[in-house]
């Protein structure tokens, strides 16, 4: 299926991003491919990772120290 891509300037939180380029690495993806994939699932409302998958997020959580969760999603603020 042929679709047009845009650069975009959105600005994400620095463990968070260490956490989805390992996961991309790891499934031999790029970043955009990664980001798009979790997105289209999330606007289907199903979960995009397996529970293998969801094993590997588990693992560079911990490396990168990623303590966020969903509940934290609102209450982000950035550190001046």
């Amino acid at each position: 299926m042929q679709i047009e891509r845009i650069q975009t300037g959105i600005r994400l939180e620095k463990r968070l991003v260490k956490v989805l380029k390992g996961l991309a690495e790891a499934k031999d993806l790029g970043l955009g491919d990664l980001v798009e994939g979790i997105l289209l699932h999330a606007l289907e409302g199903r979960a995009p990772f397996s529970p293998a998958t969801l094993e590997i997020v588990a693992s560079l959580r911990a490396i990168y120290g990623l303590d966020l969760t969903a509940a934290d999603a609102h209450r982000l603020e950035e550190a001046p």
